[in-house]
C-alpha cells in the first residue's frame, strides 16, 4: 500500500517538491567579505591560530579551496588563509591596483573622466565588456580598464 501511495504522489507531481542537492560551486571563484572584521586562520577551523585580521567589509577575495564550512581565500595582495563561509558573501566587488586609475563615463579613454581612483579603492562590479569593467564607487558609476582592477576573471561579463 505504501509503495502505491508513493508512486501515485510521484505521478501527480507532488514528489517534485522535494529538495534536490545543489551542485558545488566552481573553484576558484570570487566573493567579498561580509563582515567588517574577519579573522584569517592558518587552517580550516577556529582552533587554528589567527594569522591576519581583515577590517574592511566588501573586500574582494578569491576562494581557492573548501573544507566543510571553511573557505581558503586569497586577497589582492596575496595574503592567504581560512575563513568560515558565513563571513563571505556573493556580492562582487573589485579593488583598484598598483597606481591611481581613471573612472571614465564610457568604456573609452577619450570619454570624460568622472574620478581618479587611488590604489585600494573598492567598487561594486556592475558589468564588464572586453577590456573594460563598469564599477559603482560610492555612487559614481563609470568604466575602468579590466587590467587595473582585481576581483574579476577575464571571461566574466555580468554580476548580481
Amino acid at each position: 500500500m505504501k509503495r502505491y501511495v508513493i508512486c501515485l504522489l510521484l505521478i501527480m507531481g507532488i514528489g517534485e517538491a522535494l529538495p534536490t542537492p545543489t551542485p558545488p560551486l566552481s573553484l576558484p571563484r570570487f566573493a567579498s567579505l561580509r563582515a567588517k572584521t574577519v579573522n584569517l586562520h592558518v587552517g580550516p577551523g577556529n582552533n587554528y591560530p589567527t594569522e591576519w585580521t581583515f577590517v574592511r567589509a566588501g573586500l574582494p577575495v578569491e576562494i581557492i579551496a573548501e573544507f566543510d564550512t571553511w573557505r581558503q581565500i586569497r586577497d589582492w595582495q596575496g595574503t592567504q588563509g581560512w575563513v568560515h563561509k558565513s563571513l563571505l558573501c556573493g556580492k562582487r566587488t573589485a579593488v583598484i591596483q598598483q597606481k591611481q586609475r581613471k573612472l571614465y563615463k564610457e568604456p573609452d579613454e577619450t570619454s570624460r573622466v568622472l574620478a581618479h581612483l587611488d590604489p585600494g579603492v573598492l567598487g561594486k562590479l556592475i558589468e564588464c565588456r572586453n577590456d573594460w569593467c563598469r564599477l559603482d564607487v560610492d555612487g559614481h558609476r563609470g568604466w575602468t580598464k579590466r587590467r587595473c582592477i582585481w576581483g574579476v576573471y577575464p571571461h566574466e561579463e555580468r554580476f548580481k
